[in-house]
């Protein structure tokens, strides 16, 4: 049996089965009308389907534009089954649209797909077969980018100044007719609600029409740094120690005072406008001598927040006499009949068409007012007659600050300057403006490529 194993003969015919089995294997197919296995025989046609081949265009990338062209294609081959297996399972089937013919005009176009480097023995079949292709001039030109965020990611309370963007322009490549069709650059930052803090990160480049589609071109760079200072505004007003309640029997309150004196508040500006003072209650029905004790402080409403949470109160007493008495009635009855009579000759002067200047508006901006229409309102003054009397509408300014506002639609408080003699009421306390570019066509240098 070895002797036989080791003969060439045996190698020999082993070899031949072995193809015979292998070539069996490949064209024996089932026969799908008669239910039967039959051979493919080297002369019968096989198809084979390839979907989604990548098309390919030969054309001049440095001075053209070539758009319409489909981005994949399906390709039907036809043949021998190994050839037509073959290319399938390679994958490297390539379907390209020729362009390269230097002396190609402009415009639109119907041209031809076509296999690159196929097999001479196959043949295949292209769906779409025609494309509708526009040839462009390539044009680059420079834009500013205009940086945005949504304002109402802020945290209640606060606000942010113009975002700033690194770099400022960005250049811009595609299609003549597509460049001409930009209105707006813009780098939006992505956010989460909740801002607190100054931002600073990437934000991708997009080129838009005028109705804000996105349009296909090519921008360098792609991102830019874009930066929003964020802060909350603040004031500071004096902490007021109000006393309640009295001392015991013999015993006079000569001097409250508090530390510190001053505290800073944080919040909205329309709410921080209206807030002169924090008080504070001190109690004083226990006192039996000088004391220092500390207190909370009470959040004013609608206040995001306090520099500190509790002062320090000194009190300083004394031993009451029978003589301090009379004295502290006469003054009681004093205050009460100077409030009756500042009650009485308190009276009011409304000044009427007064402007409402802007204020932090840029240069290339324009500021409209939509309420009121005009840009101009009214004030009434409550007062002394004769401090009313000296009060003209030139000691009274009315402003409204807008640097921090993009192009749209804001609400912003309107801030008043007048006598501090007085107090003053507005008709309405915010004025709703609108904030336009001046010049909203993007302008730049054209280089051809």
């Amino acid at each position: 049996m070895d002797k036989f194993m080791n003969s060439p003969w045996f190698v020999r015919i082993v070899s031949l089965a072995l193809a015979a089995l292998l070539f069996t294997s490949i064209n024996l197919q089932p026969e799908s009308s008669k239910g039967q296995l039959g051979f493919n025989t080297p002369g019968k046609t096989y198809t084979a389907t390839i979907q989604n081949v990548p098309v390919e265009i030969d054309y001049d990338q440095e001075n053209l534009v070539v758009t319409g062209a489909p981005r994949t294609v399906d390709v039907t081959l036809k043949g021998a089954k190994p050839l037509v297996v073959s290319a399938k399972n390679r994958g490297d089937l390539r379907v390209y649209i020729d362009l390269s013919d230097p002396d190609l005009s402009l415009g639109q176009k119907n041209v031809r797909l076509k296999v690159r480097d196929m097999n001479e023995k196959l043949t295949a079949k292209i769906n779409p077969e025609i494309a509708t292709v526009t040839i462009q001039e390539r044009v680059t030109q420079e834009f500013s980018v205009d940086p945005e965020f949504n304002r109402s990611l802020l945290e209640d309370g606060y606000v942010a100044d113009q975002p700033r963007v690194n770099p400022k322009t960005v250049k811009i490549t595609g299609a003549k007719d597509v460049i001409e069709r930009i209105s707006y650059v813009k780098a939006i930052v992505e956010l989460n609600r909740g801002i607190t803090d100054t931002v600073q990160q990437k934000a991708k480049v997009q080129a838009l029409d005028r109705d804000l589609n996105k349009l296909d071109v090519l921008i360098d760079p792609e991102a830019v740094t874009v930066s929003v200072q964020v802060s909350i505004p603040a004031k500071k007003v004096p902490i007021v120690a109000v006393q309640t309640g009295t001392p015991a029997d013999g015993l006079k309150i000569k001097e409250i005072s508090v530390e510190p004196k001053e505290v800073t508040l944080y919040g909205k500006e329309s709410v921080l406008q209206k807030i002169s003072e924090v008080r504070l209650p001190v109690s004083v029905g226990n006192i039996e001598g000088d004391a220092e004790f500390e207190l909370p402080l009470n959040l004013p409403d609608n206040v995001h927040k306090m520099s500190r949470d509790t002062a320090t109160i000194k009190v300083r007493t004394e031993k009451e006499s029978p003589k301090d008495n009379d004295m502290d009635e006469q003054e009681n009855q004093e205050d009460q009949e100077n409030q009756k009579d500042q009650e009485v000759v308190a009276q009011t002067k409304t000044f009427h068409d007064l402007t409402i200047q802007t204020v932090g508006n840029a240069d290339d901006t324009a500021v409209t007012f939509i309420s009121p229409p005009s840009g101009r309102t009214s004030i009434t003054l409550t007062g002394d007659p004769e401090n009313l009397k000296k009060i003209t509408g030139s000691d009274i300014q009315l402003s409204v600050n807008v640097n921090r506002f993009e192009e749209g639609k804001h609400d912003a408080t309107i801030q008043v300057k007048a006598p501090s003699n007085v107090k003053w009421e507005l008709p309405l306390e915010q004025a709703t403006v609108s904030i336009t570019k001046k010049n909203s066509e993007h302008r730049g240098s054209i280089d051809n490529i």
